[in-house]
């Protein structure tokens, strides 16, 4: 149940910063007015569903339900721009993003609110469905500074040991037989502490940077399970850095064409990185089903794809080769956007 509160509160999280960004979403309907009102919030004279001078409504709700209502449509983005945008979203992306470039803002959801929404939704359903950090494996890949439960053992028994053959007679059987005992745990202690070394040798990062391997890969080493939950945590609050990132990459790809300007490329991303989020839910829930992994993998392999080369033709007016050889290009330049992403996570968590 805390993994489904958390996953709740995250969407109604994701859903009111998306309404921040565009907050008359939830606007998009009203009730016809009979005739001429006066508006009760700026005493405007107007006909129509919405005052010209501040935008409130002309009809004024008093019920319960109108509440429910307001929740779904302020909070979800349960409206028409919703369902207006999420088809060309996911099956004709160029053309959605063409559009809203072009200036067709009222019919579709802006891409940071559209952004906000979906990011925060994926990372919601990550914690229903129980995708979380791995932090057991972080811990056995980087090790920790805490004694292993076995060396602890082994540890305690030659204590033991010890103390009971200072309190034995010199001349006694149990001395040599003690004796024997405390040999064979110092070598097996030995060798553990010695393979120890050799995997801590193993996973031993450079980064080149006195200042990183100081501040960062040291606290990895030290406590990478918790490393690993704040790079989780940080993911979805520094998800937005994603477009920043991959803007550059974009613009030098269309440098030579000044049609295009940077704003083009932030529409082109936002759209692009909110279908992936709709991707990974759709890949999260269906994991869960029996045999649905593999299933999930191949929605994968082909959505995402074939999803970024057609938003690429498409919203560009780019021609077959001239959009796959930026659409190759494309797929090199996300991971180094990745790349990026991830270690500005790992720097924040460390500090």
């Amino acid at each position: 149940m805390g993994d489904l509160g958390d996953g709740i509160g995250t969407v109604i999280e994701g859903g009111l910063l998306g309404r921040a960004v565009e907050p008359n979403a939830a606007g998009a309907h009203g009730h016809d007015a009979a005739g001429p009102v006066v508006c009760a919030n700026c005493q405007t004279v107007f006909s129509g569903n919405f005052c010209p001078a501040c935008g409130q409504k002309a009809h004024i709700h008093r019920s319960l339900a109108a509440i429910g209502h307001d929740i779904m449509h302020g909070v979800l983005h349960l409206d028409g721009k919703l369902w207006n945008t999420l088809p060309l979203l996911v099956f004709k992306p160029g053309d959605l993003t063409r559009r809203f470039i072009a200036g067709e803002r009222a019919k579709f959801v802006s891409p940071m609110s559209m952004f906000l929404f979906t990011v925060f939704a994926m990372f919601a359903v990550f914690q229903m469905v129980g995708i979380g950090a791995p932090t057991e494996m972080a811990d056995d890949l980087f090790g920790s500074d805490t004694d292993k439960p076995f060396q602890s053992e082994v540890r305690n028994e030659i204590n033991a040991l010890e103390k009971e053959r200072a309190d034995l007679p010199a001349n006694s059987p149990r001395r040599q037989e003690i004796d024997n005992t405390l040999t064979g745990l110092n070598l097996v202690l030995s060798k553990a502490a010695n393979q120890d070394a050799q995997t801590e040798r193993s996973v031993t990062f450079n980064t080149g940077s006195s200042w990183l391997d100081e501040h960062l890969l040291e606290k990895w080493k030290k406590n990478p399970g918790l490393m690993l939950y704040k790079l989780q945590s940080n993911g979805y609050k520094f998800s937005w850095l994603l477009i920043p990132l991959s803007v550059p990459f974009l613009w030098l790809m269309f440098a030579w064409r000044r049609q295009f300007k940077a704003y083009d490329h932030a529409v082109f991303v936002t759209y692009s990185l909110s279908f992936m989020s709709l991707l990974f839910i759709v890949m999260s829930i269906l994991s869960t089903v029996p045999n649905g992994g593999p299933w999930a993998a191949v929605l994968f392999a082909i959505g995402a794809p074939l999803h970024l080369y057609k938003q690429l033709r498409y919203a560009y007016s780019l021609g077959r080769f001239s959009a796959f050889w930026r659409f190759c290009v494309l797929l090199f330049c996300v991971q180094i956007v990745l790349t990026l992403f991830l270690l500005i996570l790992g720097v924040l968590g460390a500090f």
